[in-house]
C-alpha cells in the first residue's frame, strides 16, 4: 500500500474536548487527486475543516500532470491500494497485501472465507476478486488505525471495496452515489451494498429517485445532499457583460423575466468595433457532455450572423475529434479549446464570460450527468446558464429564472436560447443574478459540508452497524445544522 505522509496538523473537532478521542473516518475514492473531480477535493477539505479526522485511501494514483494547488491543504495521510508499475513497488505491495489478508483471516475466519466464496460466485468474478484483494488489504490497515467508519466516494468500485471490508470485519460503511456510478452499476450488487450501508449520500433528487428504485427498503437511509459551491471563490467579475453588452443594475432575483424579454432585441448583431458575446463551456471532453451539440449550435449562430465566441475548458479523449468537427463546421476561429485548468484559473474564466452553456446528453448505457459542479460554479459567478433538461440539472437551473433549459441533443434549441441572451443583455444579467441568489440559498458549500460532517462524526462515534439504523424520513435538501456537541442528541447518534 503506497503511502503519502499527512500534510498538516490534526483538526480540532468543534464541540469536542481536546482529550476526548474522536475515531478516524476512512474515506475511499477511486483515484485521488483528480483534476476533474474537484468536488471530491472540496469535500475532503471541508470535512477536515469541520473536524472530521480522515484517513484517505484511493484505489489508484491517477498520475495526472496538473494537480489542483488546494491538494497541498489536505491534512490526512493518503494511501493507495494498488501498486505502482515498478517491480520493487509491486513486490512490496504483494508482501503487505498477503500479510494484511492473513491478519484479517486470523481475526475473522468465518467472515473471511464466506466473503471469498461470495466473490468467486459473483457474475463479474474478476472484478469481485480484485475488490476482495483491495478489501483485505484495506481492512487490515483500518483495524490498525482503529477506524470506526468507512465512507466510499462512489457507488461502483469504491463502494464495492467498502462493502467487502464490511463483510470481512463488520466495519460500518456508507457510500455516495452521483450519476454514472448508479446507472452503469449492476443493480443487484448495488442493492446489496445499499442494504448493508449505514447511509447513502446522493447529490441530486434524480439520483435519489434512481437509487431508491434499486435500494428497496434501504431507500429510507438515503440522504439527499447537494454538492456545495464556494461562492467566495466563484463570484461575478467586473468584466462580465461589460460594454457593449450591458452596464445596468441587476434586478432582484425574485423578478421573473417577462415574456417580452425572451425575444431577441433589434440590432442583436454586434456593430463594428464591438466585441462578440463570450460563451464558456467547461468539463471533461467526453461523450455525455454533448460538445458536438454545442458546436452545431455555434455553427447555427454563425450562419444567423450572431457574433459569438466559445471557450471550452477541459481535457479528455474527444479533443482531437471535437477540434476537427469545429473545423468542418467552419467555426474553429470562434472556438478555443483551453485544456485542463486549475480551479483558480477556471474561476477567472467564468468572470471573463457572458454566459455558460452545458449540453449534456444521456448515453445509451444510461450514463449521464447529475448536477454538474460547473453549472453551480457558473451560477455562483453570476452567469446565465443554457443547459440540457436532463438528470439533476433542472434542480439547479430554473427555466426562465436562472437560465434556460433545452431538450438534450437539440442544437437549434441551444442556438435559440443563446441568441436570446446575445440580443438582450439585460435578460442575461437578470438570469445571472437570480442564479447566484439560488446558489447562495440552496447550494452553499459550507452548509453542505456541515451536514455531511455531522453524519460522519455520528458514524464514527456510533461504531456499530445497528446503532445507526433509526428510520430516516424521505430525503429533502438538508438545511444547515450545527455539529453535535457533547450531551446534544442527534438522530442516529449513540
Amino acid at each position: 500500500m503506497t503511502r503519502v505522509p499527512a500534510r498538516g496538523p490534526a483538526p480540532v473537532v468543534p464541540g469536542v474536548a481536546a482529550d476526548e478521542p474522536v475515531r478516524p473516518v476512512a474515506y475511499l475514492t477511486k483515484r485521488f487527486p483528480r483534476l476533474s473531480e474537484t468536488f471530491i477535493l472540496d469535500e475532503v477539505l471541508g470535512l477536515e475543516d469541520a473536524g472530521v479526522p480522515l484517513r484517505l485511501f484511493a484505489i489508484r494514483d491517477p498520475h495526472e500532470s496538473l494537480v489542483q494547488p488546494d491538494v497541498a491543504r489536505v491534512r490526512g495521510p493518503l494511501a493507495y491500494l494498488r501498486p505502482e508499475p515498478a517491480v520493487r513497488a509491486r513486490l512490496g505491495w504483494l508482501g503487505s497485501t498477503l500479510v494484511g489478508h492473513a491478519r484479517v483471516a486470523a481475526g475473522h475466519p468465518a467472515r473471511y472465507w464466506r466473503t471469498l466464496v461470495d466473490a468467486f460466485g459473483h457474475r463479474q468474478r474478476r472484478a469481485a476478486l480484485s475488490h476482495f484483494v483491495d478489501a483485505g488489504h484495506l481492512a487490515a490497515r483500518l483495524e490498525r488505525d482503529d477506524a470506526r467508519h468507512l465512507h466510499a466516494a462512489f457507488a461502483h468500485g469504491p463502494a464495492a471495496v467498502a462493502h467487502q471490508v464490511h463483510l470481512l470485519t463488520g466495519l460500518p460503511f456508507s457510500f455516495a452515489a452521483h450519476a454514472k456510478d448508479i446507472y452503469v452499476s449492476d443493480p443487484e450488487q448495488l442493492a446489496r451494498r445499499a442494504a448493508a450501508a449505514e447511509f447513502m449520500l446522493v447529490c441530486s433528487e434524480s439520483a435519489r429517485a434512481e437509487l431508491a428504485g434499486i435500494a428497496g427498503p434501504a431507500a429510507e437511509r438515503i440522504r439527499l445532499q447537494y454538492h456545495g459551491v464556494d461562492a467566495r471563490r466563484f463570484h461575478p467579475g467586473e468584466t462580465a457583460l461589460a460594454v457593449p453588452f450591458g452596464a445596468g443594475e441587476r434586478p432582484a432575483a425574485s423578478e421573473r423575466p417577462s415574456a417580452s424579454e425572451h425575444a431577441p432585441a433589434a440590432g442583436a448583431r454586434p456593430a463594428d468595433g464591438e466585441r462578440p458575446f463570450r460563451l464558456l463551456a467547461a468539463g471533461r471532453l467526453v461523450e455525455k457532455k454533448g460538445y458536438p451539440v454545442l458546436l452545431d449550435a455555434l455553427a447555427l449562430l454563425a450562419r444567423e450572423g450572431h457574433g459569438v465566441t466559445c471557450r471550452i475548458v477541459g481535457a479528455g479523449p474527444l479533443r482531437a475529434e471535437l477540434e476537427a468537427h469545429a473545423r468542418a463546421l467552419g467555426i474553429d476561429g470562434a472556438v478555443t479549446f483551453d485544456g485542463a485548468l486549475s480551479h483558480g484559473n477556471v474561476a477567472g474564466a467564468y468572470r471573463d464570460a457572458d454566459a455558460f452553456v452545458q449540453c449534456s446528453v444521456v448515453l445509451p448505457d444510461g450514463d449521464r450527468d447529475g448536477v454538474p459542479n460547473v453549472v453551480l460554479e457558473a451560477m455562483a459567478s453570476g452567469l446565465a446558464v443554457v443547459a440540457s433538461d436532463v438528470a439533476g440539472i433542472p434542480e439547479a437551473v430554473v427555466d426562465g429564472v436562472t437560465g434556460f433549459l433545452v431538450p438534450p441533443s437539440d442544437p437549434a434549441a441551444v442556438a435559440d436560447r443563446i441568441a436570446r441572451l446575445v440580443g438582450n443583455p439585460a435578460l442575461a444579467q437578470r438570469l445571472g443574478a437570480a442564479g447566484r441568489s439560488r446558489v447562495l440559498e440552496r447550494f452553499d458549500r459550507s452548509a453542505a459540508v456541515r451536514n455531511v460532517a455531522r453524519l460522519m462524526l455520528d458514524a464514527a462515534r456510533a461504531g456499530e452497524a445497528h446503532q445507526l439504523r433509526a428510520p430516516i424520513t424521505t430525503p429533502q435538501p438538508v438545511a444547515a445544522r450545527p455539529l453535535p456537541r457533547p450531551g446534544m442528541h442527534e438522530p442516529g447518534a449513540s
